[in-house]
């Protein structure tokens, strides 16, 4: 047998080139776009969308947390969002304090109140879970409008400060209410993500897929549910501090309705729950929506936005489940 022969170097095959990591590109100049937005479009009106469609953005991540990891849908998120938005309120108008300390002790209320509803209604599952947090839901919203302590039903207003940062208030420019929605927003896509990826993510999906599957393999479903319940609640009550400082005004009407706890449900539903990027994604498509219709149509928007969104809601839950993220996950695949 003869020697083996040995390639040239010339003829060695290349090594495979190495593929760019074009989702991390993709982020990174949504991130720069984000970051540059306010100084590309100036008109009051283009910047105000954006925040609100940045808060609700958030609004539908939090919920996601605890409806699409771990499968509890609740209808009733907006307690938190009010209690987040009435304590710092009442912080600045009953003792004159920071409404950063106010925004904390919202967050700390909030986790309470989770834990307190929680504990009675993770004993149900299905419909009579979201069924009993609308009840709670509307209870709240009873007491708010004739608690004379917390303004009633003519709600309270914010004193007026100086612009600065310490305050929260910026009546001048807007720029640092969208900076700080910005960064709000994005550090409860990093907490779910880690989520997504942390022991207490895999948790939470058996819990979800199947309670009783999972509890017999010793995860503990009762402490996860509220764990879950306890972030979202956070993540909510800061969203209604938020608000309160935005609008500088708030009553139950604005920041307890039960529209508002259905709305951040649609939101994540038809952009994807479950998904890291569903809520942002059906935000970017309702909430400018919803804008549109109300300044084509005046007022409300002659209900437009809420008929898109039924039609909306209705193509996806029988035709894409998974919502828009799903849908084009589908496609990507082929």
């Amino acid at each position: 047998m003869g020697p083996t022969a040995t390639p040239a170097r010339g003829d060695a095959s290349p090594a495979p080139a190495s593929r760019v990591p074009w989702g991390a590109v993709l982020l990174g100049l949504l991130l720069v776009a984000a970051v540059a937005f306010p100084y590309m479009f100036r008109l009051p009106y283009h910047r105000d969308v954006v925040i609100k469609l940045y808060l609700f953005a958030m609004l539908a991540q939090a919920w996601n947390i605890l409806a699409g990891y771990c499968g509890q849908v609740s209808l009733g998120h907006a307690v938190f969002f009010g209690a987040g938005a009435y304590t710092s309120s009442l912080w600045q108008t009953a003792g004159g304090g920071n409404p950063w300390v106010g925004l904390v002790a919202g967050v700390l209320i909030a986790v309470a109140l989770s834990v307190a509803i929680g504990y009675p209604c993770f004993r149900l599952r299905g419909h009579y879970f979201a069924i009993a947090t609308i009840a709670v839901g509307e209870i709240v919203h009873t007491v708010a409008i004739n608690w004379e302590f917390i303004g009633g039903a003519r709600g309270l207003t914010l004193p007026i400060r100086k612009d600065s940062l310490a305050d929260f208030q910026f009546a001048t420019a807007k720029y640092p209410y969208y900076y700080i929605i910005l960064a709000l927003l994005i550090l409860c896509l990093l907490v779910s993500w880690w989520i997504e990826r942390a022991r207490a993510g895999y948790y939470l999906r058996a819990i979800k897929e199947d309670p009783v599957a999972a509890q017999s393999l010793g995860v503990p479903i009762t402490r996860y549910k509220q764990i879950a319940m306890a972030i979202s609640a956070a993540f909510v009550a800061a969203g209604g501090t938020f608000y309160a400082q935005y609008v500088l005004y708030i009553d139950p009407d604005s920041v307890l309705p039960l529209s508002l706890s259905i709305l951040i449900c649609v939101l994540a539903v038809i952009g994807g729950v479950g998904t890291l990027w569903g809520p942002l994604v059906g935000s970017a498509l309702l909430i400018p929506l919803s804008e549109f219709t109300r300044v084509k149509f005046g007022g409300t928007g002659s209900a437009v936005d809420l008929l898109i969104y039924g039609a909306l809601l209705t193509v996806v839950a029988v035709f894409q489940p998974t919502g828009l993220v799903g849908l084009v996950q589908r496609l990507r695949r082929g």
